[in-house]
């Protein structure tokens, strides 16, 4: 079976660009429009779709992104109807890669072996579990294996030389590489730290290092895929989503195929602007 975010990664590289990684949380505002969304991304230009798993108290997130897990809970969202929205994607789209990113609490009451076979029979590629550390991946990691899922690890500013094989241990992917110390969408890093952060990890692994937190504008972006080789922008599509739906807009997915569009412009000229 192809390996859809090796595939992606490798056809990106040889593009001589990085890859734009967009979030969403799946079922905001409601499931109806979180599949229009999620349709669109591809056309907008985003190479990879991270889907929130909605969770009552998603510690690591900042507020706009707990809006939108209390948005789509309030809409009735379920991990059953998050994977039956994927396997509606799948019909249309078999080639953009979907990661899941969220918290352990709804895959263990899942049950992490039957998550990891629905999972992956729905189209889903790897998983990001937040507060799942490398020592507590015991019950779901060998799940994700044996059903073919990656398993994406996390590092952060303060993941040093003695802790980084850990995290590498076992992952599979990609390394998200969280860039700034707090939860999501409250700063950005200085494009310096993140440069010698992603050439320090690319010394320690032949994965592909995705670059996330506090990126909210194309500039932001630009920066970042001048060194890293993904670059994830949530928060600030979750806040658009946030705001169009407090408006009552029915236009939501043409405003975040806008948001996108020019986001991965800004990506993909990255690094022919900075050789200019």
């Amino acid at each position: 079976m192809t390996d859809r975010l090796g595939a992606r990664y490798a056809a990106c590289a040889a593009e001589g660009r990085a890859a734009l990684v967009t979030f969403v949380t799946a079922g905001d505002p409601d499931l109806a429009t979180s599949a229009a969304i999620l349709a669109a991304l591809p056309g907008a230009g985003a190479d990879i779709i991270e889907l929130g798993m909605p969770f009552t108290d998603p510690m690591a997130d900042g507020p706009a992104i707990q809006r939108g897990n209390l948005r789509s809970l309030g809409a009735g969202t379920t991990l059953k109807a998050l994977l039956a929205m994927v396997r509606d994607f799948r019909l249309a789209d078999d080639a953009t890669p979907i990661v899941l990113m969220g918290y352990f609490n709804p895959i263990l009451s899942f049950g992490p072996d039957r998550f990891a076979a629905e999972a992956k029979s729905a189209g889903i590629d790897g998983c990001i579990v937040v507060d799942l550390p490398p020592e507590e991946a015991g019950e779901l990691a060998p799940a994700l294996s044996r059903h073919g899922l990656h398993l994406v690890r996390l590092a952060t500013p303060t993941t040093d030389a003695a802790r980084l094989p850990a995290v590498l241990d076992g992952a599979s992917g990609f390394l998200y590489y969280v860039a700034v110390a707090g939860v999501t969408g409250a700063n950005s890093a200085a494009a310096a730290d993140i440069a010698a952060a992603v050439a320090r990890l690319k010394a320690a692994t032949r994965l592909p290092i995705a670059v996330g937190f506090g990126v909210r504008t194309p500039d932001q972006a630009a920066a970042i895929a001048s060194h890293a080789d993904a670059v994830v922008v949530g928060s600030a599509i979750v806040d658009a989503i946030g705001a169009a739906a407090q408006d009552r807009a029915n236009d939501i997915p043409a405003r975040v195929t806008a948001q996108v569009a020019a986001l991965a412009q800004a990506v993909r000229a990255a690094r022919k602007d900075s050789a200019a």
